[in-house]
């Protein structure tokens, strides 16, 4: 378990999504969507994030996944740290995309730079010895509130926050109970952390 090849999405109506997210975000082979009954209310415990250059990129995506049937939970406004906003995706799924940077440097396009999933946990430094013991390697640490790992060629970042933290930087409650809806797929073995979130093996075609 040293990296994430992809995230695979469970929605009761898989079509849609598909087409909401060919749509809005043009994510490829780093996000899958499957078919799932199982109850989830409320918060899911985790969010994705879109990091992009500069605002105008921010506002490009964010802009496609409203048009695409998106709810927005923060409107895009500028921060200490950057500028970004927070969406709800039609399968409930919470993205959020941002930049640290201030001011735009050029036109408006819809690249990213990385896709990260920000798990929302109970307790950080149980859920960080947890992948550290099976190979991820830390990369920032910030007391017990927040760790990031280094997964290298990844197309996808993994990081832990509290949950409580996180569903307020979403902009919701953090109450929420059944299924994750989240599956995370990389080379290694089959494993379930401590906060319930699976990871599933995966084959990933070569990129060119």
């Amino acid at each position: 378990m040293t990296s994430i090849d992809a995230i695979t999405l469970e929605a009761t109506d898989t079509a849609a999504a598909e087409r909401f997210y060919a749509s809005a975000f043009e994510l490829g082979d780093r996000l899958r969507v499957r078919a799932s009954q199982e109850p989830a209310t409320g918060f899911r415990g985790f969010t994705l994030s879109l990091t992009v250059a500069q605002p105008a990129d921010a506002d490009a995506l964010l802009g496609s996944a409203l048009a695409a049937g998106a709810t927005a939970l923060k409107p895009a406004t500028k921060s200490m740290w950057g500028y970004g906003g927070v969406v709800q995706a039609p399968d409930g799924t919470i993205w959020k995309v941002a930049t640290t940077a201030k001011k735009n440097t050029g036109p408006a396009t819809r690249r990213f730079d990385s896709v990260v999933l920000l798990l929302g946990v109970a307790d950080v430094v149980a859920s960080k010895r947890f992948y550290v013991d099976r190979g991820l390697t830390v990369a920032k640490s910030f007391s017990r509130a927040y760790v990031e790992f280094a997964t290298g060629a990844s197309p996808i970042k993994l990081a832990l926050y509290r949950r409580r933290a996180l569903a307020k930087d979403a902009g919701v409650a953090p109450e929420g109970t059944g299924s994750h809806r989240i599956a995370i797929g990389g080379p290694a073995g089959p494993c379930t952390d401590p906060d319930g979130f699976t990871w599933e093996t995966t084959s990933m075609p070569a990129r060119s």
